[in-house]
């Protein structure tokens, strides 16, 4: 277990991972690292138990920084780090069902959650005592019908070994998710299906300790809701960069590194 103080130093390594293995291919879900790292860094560095939880990251192209996090708790080798989304590498750039370290991974976005429900199910059938489930889920999945079945499925059931962290990024492919749908408010619809909700500032990753801390200790599903953005932690990325999709040529890259490895050190 990492102590509090080194929780934020570890979300910058994630960080750190993240733009070294986008960087050979010059663009990639470099976003997706920098919005969710402290999500990543106080489950994987305080609360998650890879003998007894289950870990589902619903949306794909997060798996890069479910890479990085189980890199850094030594259930991944760092070294295949470096083949990220290479050709032939186990690495994929968008996660599949033959992804590494982690229990499931999403295909079409908003499947996730009913998976990681099916995990939760499954381990209150079994009587196992102790595991939990936890989700990452982006905002733009909500958008998806089958996000709320599931939601209210756990709900009825009474599953209060499930925990989602929702990287709330404001950010999907066609733009921000403010101007796609309207999905406010996030932690009120999680309530009203049943849920405990808590909303944090998802890059106080105090904030995002304490909320999972209550989130585990509530005797319902819950969600940790985390208000994140896809440019956080890099100073040198340009105005206007676009979240969703990194470009990184050589040059960005080697000033990205340079500035995460200065405060790193």
């Amino acid at each position: 277990m990492i102590p509090n103080t080194d929780l934020g130093r570890l979300a910058d390594r994630l960080r750190l991972h993240g733009v070294r293995m986008v960087a050979p291919h010059g663009f990639g879900y470099l976003g997706q690292v920098l919005s969710s790292a402290e999500l990543f860094a106080a489950l994987y560095g305080r609360h998650y138990d890879p003998r007894a939880d289950k870990i589902v990251v619903s949306p794909g192209h997060y798996i890069i920084a479910a890479f990085a996090a189980a890199a850094e708790i030594g259930i991944l080798d760092r070294d295949v780090l470096a083949t990220y989304g290479h050709d032939d590498s186990v690495l994929e750039a968008i996660g599949t069902e033959k992804s590494p370290a982690v229990d499931l991974t999403g295909g079409s976005l908003g499947q996730g959650l009913s998976g990681a429900v099916g995990l939760a199910l499954s381990q209150r059938l079994r009587k196992q005592s102790g595991g939990r489930v936890f989700a990452i889920l982006s905002d733009g999945e909500l958008e998806e019908g089958q996000v709320w079945e599931a939601a209210m499925f756990a709900a009825h059931n009474k599953l209060n070994n499930i925990i989602v962290l929702l990287d709330a990024n404001d950010s999907q492919v066609d733009g921000p998710v403010s101007e796609i749908t309207t999905i406010e408010p996030i932690a009120d619809k999680w309530r009203s299906f049943g849920w405990a909700a808590f909303e944090v500032d998802g890059h106080d990753v105090d904030a995002v300790d304490a909320a999972l801390n209550a989130a585990i200790e509530i005797d319902q599903p819950a969600a940790v809701i985390g208000r994140t953005s896809t440019v956080h932690g890099l100073s040198v990325l340009p105005d206007g960069a676009d979240g969703h999709f990194i470009k990184l040529p050589q040059e960005l890259a080697e000033a990205a590194i340079a500035e995460l490895e200065a405060r790193l050190a």
